[in-house]
């Protein structure tokens, strides 16, 4: 029934956005980490992923009157705009280099890897930083709906969120480095 809700919510915003551009801000909020972390793994560099993340809002916020909602969430939408962006700056900068022309963004499986290292990861975590990361990015709830279900203060699960994304942040580093 939270799926169905949150489905309502997020048609309720685009329509509401698409006649007032002004709130387009709260589907930013609502997607931006999840745009930005698809476009960080396929970017170069940070500043890259940066740049192609704002670009992708604005070129949605452009066509959003075009947004037709076919029950796929936004975020959906927002994810192809951004593989477009992505394989229309490696066209360019292939054309640049002078190497082969890359069509297709790279092979899935390899997110598929990263994605269950992630998983091994989340999984390491103590039993309420892991709920909150499910909880907030899996399920996408608010920091509220969170303090409420676990009966903690907003602040509190504020904490335990950023403990949670601190500790993932150095097992990757580690892994990496």
């Amino acid at each position: 029934m939270k799926a169905l809700t949150n489905d309502a919510d997020e048609r309720l915003l685009v329509e509401a956005a698409k006649r007032d551009p002004a709130r387009f801000g709260e589907l930013y909020q609502r997607n931006i980490y999840q745009v930005y972390a698809y476009v960080s793994r396929r970017a170069a560099s940070r500043e890259e992923a940066e740049d192609i993340t704002a670009d992708v809002f604005h070129h949605a916020l452009v066509n959003l009157k075009r947004f037709e909602w076919r029950g796929a969430p936004f975020a959906a939408w927002l994810i192809r705009i951004a593989a477009n962006l992505l394989t229309d700056r490696w066209r360019v900068t292939a054309r640049e280099s002078g190497n082969v022309v890359v069509e297709d963004p790279p092979d899935s499986s390899m997110e598929q890897i990263e994605e269950r290292a992630l998983f091994q990861l989340v999984k390491r975590l103590p039993e309420d930083q892991r709920r909150v990361v499910v909880l907030r990015f899996v399920e996408q709830k608010s920091i509220r709906e969170i303090a409420q279900e676990l009966r903690r203060s907003e602040g509190a699960v504020k904490q335990l969120q950023f403990r949670a994304l601190e500790k993932l942040r150095a097992d990757v580093e580690g892994a990496i480095g």
